[in-house]
């Protein structure tokens, strides 16, 4: 008997919801600020088993992640012509499309068990093209790519039975982006609102930022933190500091290194905020397991230590939107 698929309103319905030295610093009384925002997400969210790794953390923690999924991963190798990217030949990928029809009915498994426990899942778009140079047009046919690969992904890789809900739920779920790159340009946003999206995250700031809200999107920008002996900064994002460690090669025999300057810089970061401002701090991750898993493993320590302190909430893109949209009409209502 076919799994049900929770509709999309019973996913957002849901959304509502180490080291000693660095544990749980003093905070000050509850009513003086409001919790602390930790948002966490996940770019093209490919491997299997990272989805679970990630899924079994929010488990353990109470977190809540967004997952930014590339559509070319639902087409196996049979129905990879099913895309075409702007200015492209069909079945063409910057990052390769699934190994094989079961895996794309594995993920599709994973994508529908994280909205169920209510993650977001949010499009990293298809073919992972830098572009920079689109048009509107260009970003509005890839969107386009995305909606009806994830809509159709079960009828047009022949997997069976496709959940009750599943239609409805890929119609209506998807209300974030994040470009390929970070690679953003004016007729992004100008496509962005046209294609229904309430927010981006496709942005760098010098620190972490509130996002502003502009033309009906909400903007948000992945940090850059201090990092390394000398506190130079980095945008915080696994790659990056992939990048910043080893110049973008493996070195798994320092894993335990990168673990450590990773997992103090997010620290640091984080302990800035929950003693300051209390301004989100935003964290990003790919699937890929960089230097030994250096970076999955100090996200996993660094959120058993703060997701579940009582001040914190560790939640996703779309969790934020919704209760920032809703307080500004609760104060318009409120006088």
């Amino acid at each position: 008997m076919p799994r049900l698929f929770p509709v999309v309103a019973s996913c957002v319905a849901s959304l509502a919801l180490a080291g000693p030295a660095l544990a749980d610093p003093p905070a000050p009384p509850q009513s003086a600020k409001s919790k602390q925002i930790v948002i966490i997400s996940f770019d093209s969210a490919r491997e299997i088993s990272q989805w679970q790794r990630s899924r079994a953390l929010a488990q353990r923690t109470g977190a809540h992640f967004t997952y930014f999924v590339s559509c070319v991963f639902l087409l196996s190798p049979e129905t990879r012509n099913d895309y075409a990217g702007p200015g492209k030949s069909a079945g063409k990928s910057n990052i390769g499309f699934a190994a094989s029809k079961q895996e794309v009915a594995d993920r599709l498994e994973q994508i529908g068990l994280a909205a169920s426990e209510g993650h977001d899942i949010g499009s990293h778009g298809c073919g992972h093209f830098d572009g920079k140079g689109w048009s509107k047009a260009d970003w509005l046919a890839e969107f386009r790519a995305f909606d009806h690969i994830l809509e159709n992904a079960y009828s047009i890789n022949g997997i069976v039975p496709e959940p009750v809900g599943w239609r409805d739920f890929a119609r209506h779920a998807v209300t974030g982006f994040r470009a390929p790159y970070l690679s953003a340009n004016k007729a992004l946003y100008e496509a962005l609102p046209e294609a229904g999206f309430q927010f981006d995250a496709s942005g760098v700031s010098p620190g972490p930022a509130v996002p502003p809200e502009k033309g009906g999107t909400m903007r948000f920008s992945l940090p850059q933190i201090p990092e390394g002996p000398k506190a130079r900064s980095v945008i915080a994002m696994d790659y990056n500091l992939y990048v910043r460690h080893s110049g973008g090669f493996e070195r798994p025999s320092m894993a335990a290194e990168f673990t450590e300057r990773t997992y103090r810089a997010f620290r640091a970061a984080f302990d800035k905020q929950y003693q300051g401002k209390r301004i989100p701090l935003e964290l990003g991750f790919h699937f890929t397991q960089m230097n030994g898993g250096a970076y999955w493993d100090a996200l996993e320590r660094f959120a058993g230590e703060v997701c579940v302190m009582r001040q914190v909430e560790c939640i996703s893109f779309r969790n934020y939107v919704t209760r920032r949209r809703a307080g500004e009409r609760q104060a318009i209502v409120g006088g």
